[in-house]
């Protein structure tokens, strides 16, 4: 079994030491935090300490944006692998002084686990099939920043070349029923504020980003993801394309999640079809978990392979660096109303 240790004690970190209770093949040891307290895992005053007693395999930070480019150096001088929480530095001179102080290394990860979530990875199928032909814009709707742009450039394949990012952001009111702490019971609007950002990410490729204040969780707000391509498009769960002379066809990919009407079998997500071809099966069946557990239980098991020295690395750190890089422009780009091109970065 492979183990791990956190750094950090917030939510995100509780996630990973949940998921992996439920994993045969990675085991969380421990977690570094910097006072003494009772937690779900044995604690650390120091990474030092840490290692010496636990001699995790690998680390997963889950700090602040500003303290997570000191962990993941201090991790790789130590020589161990490392899962860095998004984004890996919060600005674009942080970045660049962490590719140049571990980027060589080749021992860090991100923890970026969008394309992993079942939805997404079964969108992501379908394009790899291709199913819409050669893909050219993808649109979300759903989620901010990097995450937003990791779905982009992995469901266009885009590489880590200069991106030419246009954005505005707007101000209107609406009502937040929800938070990630649970139901507000405010039913005044308030202030939101939208970003719609246009990504030229060259060679015919583009994006397009729309994102509201607490977005993940309003849901008075509708996600929305579309790919389109040179066949056909993709708009959420439904596939419009040509099949053949005069023929077009629109398909739906459908979830069959167990435990519904008489169906005993306990509630789980079991596959994401397209007509008679299985796109994506829930690789964790009987865990009962939803698609964020799902995503990090497989981000995590990827991690265990690539540190073992057995399978491709899961998602490195020169993607995760472009993903946030491409994101603080169109924060840039919205901020100054001018047109921003990013750079040709050494991590490209």
């Amino acid at each position: 079994m492979t183990s791990f240790a956190t750094v950090g004690a917030g939510w995100r970190a509780e996630m990973f030491w949940r998921v992996a209770e439920g994993l045969d093949t990675v085991d969380c040891v421990g977690t570094v935090v910097r006072s003494p307290r009772s937690l779900a895992v044995p604690t650390y005053g120091s990474l030092a300490e840490c290692v010496e007693q636990a001699r995790p395999d690998f680390i997963v930070t889950a700090v602040s944006w500003d303290a997570n480019p000191g962990v993941i150096t201090e991790a790789v001088e130590r020589g161990l692998p490392v899962l860095a929480e998004t984004p890996p530095a919060s600005d674009a001179d942080g970045l660049r002084r962490l590719w140049a102080d571990v980027g060589e290394s080749g021992l860090v990860q991100v923890a970026e686990q969008y394309l992993l979530v079942p939805s997404h990875a079964a969108r992501a199928e379908a394009v790899r099939r291709g199913l819409i032909g050669t893909p050219s814009q993808v649109q979300v709707s759903s989620t901010h920043m990097y995450h937003a742009v990791s779905l982009m450039r992995g469901l266009l394949g885009a590489g880590r070349g200069p991106v030419t990012v246009r954005a505005t952001r707007t101000t209107a009111p609406l009502v937040d029923p929800l938070t990630r702490d649970g139901w507000t019971d405010d039913t005044d609007p308030k202030p939101a504020s939208t970003i719609i950002a246009t990504m030229d990410f060259g060679d015919g490729m583009s994006g397009l980003y729309d994102f509201t204040d607490n977005q993940w969780h309003n849901q008075l707000r509708f996600r929305r993801l579309v790919v389109r391509g040179s066949h056909g498009e993709l708009r959420d769960d439904e596939v419009v394309r040509l099949t053949g002379p005069r023929t077009i066809v629109r398909t739906p990919l459908v979830r069959r999640q167990t435990g519904y009407d008489l169906d005993l079998d306990g509630f789980d997500t079991d596959t994401i079809t397209f007509g008679g071809e299985v796109l994506y099966r829930n690789p964790y069946p009987g865990r009962r978990w939803m698609d964020e557990e799902i995503a990090i239980g497989t981000l995590l098991d990827a991690t265990a392979v690539w540190v073992r020295g057995d399978g491709p690395a899961p998602y490195p750190l020169a993607d995760g660096a472009q993903d946030h890089l491409v994101a603080l422009a169109a924060e840039e780009a919205a901020a100054t109303d001018r047109t921003v091109t990013t750079q040709v970065e050494a991590w490209a």
